[in-house]
This record gives structure tokens, C-alpha cells and sequence, in this order.
């Protein structure tokens, strides 16, 4: 989710630059020889398998992983090769091995469909405990679906929700968090009124597509519904609008077009920003730091319905190499132990990914706005092949509709992923 790339993410919080995702490619792993001794020859039993993971980081993943490969050791008698890769280079490390025919047998990445699109994968059926798959949150089984077939098996996840300055407000006369766009706007302009900033919107190419995606599913808009591309629906369109009003209003900072989540959070944590889209890597920040005095909400929707809260997931993936099956089914069998994975996403400061996770982390009040919307969190479609090259399109041009016409912006987004193979 790359959510510590400054994602996350998610959240994944990711989850990064978010530019990165998995390449469509693959020479067919199936039949190679694979890195790190993993793989012999047809029948033969592998005995070392090698993961390659995000650094999520540098504190606690290698940490983790390295202690998880002793446990595999023992537990299993299989050897678990760790090789920990930066968000900044996975992307192009991992599709580097894969065209070489050298693929990890475990693949942490924030991207899944093209590999499986490719026959790489081994699905659920394959290798993941029918335990462990019963385990998982419907909402991380429905994007980690490809053609009826479950491939991108979660690690951690994030969700995103409403922060707010308490002092900012109080200064600005404000009462409560505002539960629709009509009042998030007045609000704004309270603070702006302040001299301060009123939202922090970040529009620039790190993670542009999730501070969208968490406005447009406030306003009833998808990406996609079913197999039809919906980017410059109606309703998107206006979402995008009402953002541009934003800007055009001098409510949010000078420039979101190049404004990272990043700088957003900082421009936040700094003080001087009244709302912003967070997760919970930036609540634990704020409590470190203890500097600004906040509030967390449910996001607010446009006709003050129910809040939607946008997800993000990161995957492990397990890739067809001959004799692997078994050491690859071992693996995740103890990474779902609740000691194991859940330990893992509270070091790293993220949300669980199964339905017993939700209870571990249920005693943990600073949690529970998005423990309450992760169940019917709703993601990018990152189980559509073609995602990854939309959402970089995304990335590099929506900004644009800040200073140009969002309609514009989004006629030629739609156009992209229509003609995207």
C-alpha cells in the first residue's frame, strides 16, 4: 500500500510514490527456475522458498520477517529466504525478476490481476487454507478476485477517514465535524477565514486516485461498475467540480495539483490545515508529535448519507513454480496465525485484514472509526489487469482539473482506460 512512502496505505494509510504497481508481464514463472534454490525439477519438493517483501518499515519489517522465517523453520522444517525491497524499488526489482523467469514464490506488492491475468498465480483453491480464506474480510476477498478466482491474499490494509484541527475549529466557531460537502465548505471557509488553510487536498501524482476515490464514494460515484469504465460519470464529474470550487475558493492550499499526501499531512501536522483525508500512520504521528489537538469522523458525503470509507490492501501473492506448492501453502497457513499476521500490522500501525483481526484490534477506541467502515470498505479496482496503467494516468493528469475543465479531465481518463489492454 506503500503507506509509509510519504503512501499506506493504506492502505494502505497505501500504500507509496503510489505510482507503483505490479506490470502485466511474466514469461511464464510456471516454467522457470527460480531464485534462491526454490524450485528443481518437475516432482522434485522445494525446500527453500524466497519472499520477496515491502519495506513498510525500517524498524519493524525486516524484523518481522526475519522472525517469521525462524518460525516457518521450525514449525515446518521449511527454509523461508527474506529479501525486504524499498517501496521506491519494488515495483521494478519484482517485474525485473519476473521477465528474467527468476519470481520469488512469495510476492508482497500492491497489485495482483496482471500476474494472475498471466496464469502466474496459484489461486486459493491451490494453496490458502479453506480456514484462512474463511477468515479473510469479504471486502479483501471481493479485490483479490480475478475471474472467480481468489489470488491477491492480503497482508495489512488501511482505511481512510476525516481529520479535523479541534483548536482550528474553536477558533473558527465550529462545532462538530461537518457530515455534509455543503458544510465541509462553509467550514472551510471559517478557517480560511483564520488565516489558515481550510482542507488540505493532495492532487498531485503520489496517491491523487485515493483522495479521489474517497470523494467519489461519498457522492455515490465507482471507478467501474461491473466491466464498464464510469470515470467521467455524472457523478464523478461533479465531485471533481466541487473540488475545483475548492481551489478556485482559496480554500485548500495553493497548488493541490502538485500537492502530495505527503505535504498534505504535513501541512496538518504542522497546524495550519483544518481538515484533511487521513489513516491511522497519521493519528499515531499526531500522537507522537502532540502538537495538534484532533478529531477523527466518518468522511462527510454530499446528501449527508452514510459515510463510504475507501480501502487499501497490499497482497502476498504466491507464484506456480514446480515443487513449491506445498512449502508455499506452509507459509501462508502460519502467516494467518492471528500471533503472526496480526502482530506484523500493529508494529507496522495498520488495520487487520481478517474477520479475527476486527476483534483483536476491536479494544482500541483510537481504531474504532475505521475498524466500523473496514468491513464494507471499498477499494480501487485492483482486481482489473488494466488498473495499474489508469490509475498512473490518473495520478500524472488529475491535478489538472484545478486550473482546466474536470470534465475534460475525466472524458480523457475514461477515454485511457477504455483503450487500455
Amino acid at each position: 500500500m506503500s503507506s509509509t512512502k510519504k503512501s499506506v496505505v493504506l492502505a494502505g494509510l497505501a500504500v507509496a510514490g503510489l505510482a507503483l504497481g505490479a506490470c502485466g508481464g511474466g514469461t511464464g514463472a510456471g516454467s522457470a527456475g527460480g531464485a534462491g534454490g526454490s524450485t528443481g525439477g518437475s516432482g522434485q519438493e522445494a525446500k527453500t522458498i524466497k519472499i520477496v517483501a515491502a519495506e513498510y518499515s525500517k524498524d519493524h519489517t525486516k524484523a518481522f520477517w526475519d522472525a517469521f522465517a525462524k518460525t516457518y523453520k521450525e514449525k515446518t522444517g521449511y527454509t523461508l529466504d527474506v529479501q525486504v525491497v524499498s517501496w521506491d524499488n519494488i515495483d521494478q526489482q519484482s517485474s525485473t525478476m519476473i521477465q528474467n523467469n527468476q519470481a520469488p514464490d512469495i510476492l508482497n506488492l500492491n497489485a495482483y490481476a496482471s500476474y494472475a491475468k498471466d496464469g502466474l498465480l496459484y489461486d486459493s483453491d491451490a494453496v490458502l487454507p479453506a480456514s484462512v480464506k474463511s477468515d479473510i474480510l469479504d471486502t479483501f476477498v471481493k479485490y483479490g478476485t480475478y475471474q472467480g478466482k481468489f489470488y491477491g491474499f492480503p497482508d495489512l490494509s488501511s482505511a481512510r477517514a476525516f481529520f479535523y484541527n479541534k483548536t482550528l475549529f474553536k477558533q473558527a466557531g465550529i462545532n462538530e465535524p461537518p457530515k455534509t460537502w455543503a458544510d465541509l465548505e462553509t467550514d472551510a471557509k471559517k478557517i480560511a477565514a483564520t488565516g489558515n488553510v481550510g482542507y488540505a487536498l493532495p492532487l498531485g501524482p503520489e496517491e491523487s486516485q485515493g483522495e479521489f476515490s474517497m470523494w467519489l464514494f461519498n457522492n455515490g460515484g465507482t471507478w467501474k461498475d461491473a466491466d464498464k469504465w464510469t470515470i467521467n460519470s455524472d457523478k464523478n464529474v461533479e465531485t471533481l467540480t466541487f473540488l475545483k470550487k475548492l481551489t478556485d475558493e482559496k480554500l485548500t492550499q495553493n497548488n493541490p495539483a502538485r500537492t502530495n499526501r505527503a505535504d498534505a499531512f504535513d501541512l496538518f501536522k504542522s497546524g495550519k490545515a483544518g481538515m484533511v483525508i487521513g489513516f491511522s500512520p497519521l493519528a499515531a504521528d499526531l500522537d507522537k508529535d502532540k502538537k495538534v489537538d484532533y478529531g477523527v469522523a466518518p468522511f462527510p458525503t454530499n446528501d449527508g448519507s452514510e459515510s463510504k470509507t475507501f480501502g487499501v490492501t497490499d497482497y502476498l501473492m504466491a507464484f506456480k513454480k514446480p515443487g513449491n506448492e506445498k512449502a508455499v501453502k506452509a507459509f501462508y497457513e502460519l502467516y494467518y496465525q492471528p500471533d503472526q499476521v496480526n502482530t506484523f500490522i500493529k508494529a507496522e500501525g495498520f488495520l487487520p485484514v481478517t474477520k479475527s483481526g476486527l476483534q483483536a484490534f476491536a479494544g482500541d477506541p483510537k481504531l474504532k472509526v475505521y475498524l466500523d467502515t473496514l468491513p464494507n470498505a471499498q477499494l480501487t479496482p485492483t482486481d482489473d489487469p488494466t488498473w495499474d496503467k489508469i490509475k498512473l494516468a490518473v495520478q500524472q493528469n488529475l491535478g489538472g482539473a484545478m486550473s482546466g475543465d474536470p470534465k475534460a479531465v475525466l472524458d480523457k481518463l475514461q477515454q485511457t482506460a477504455e483503450t487500455t489492454k
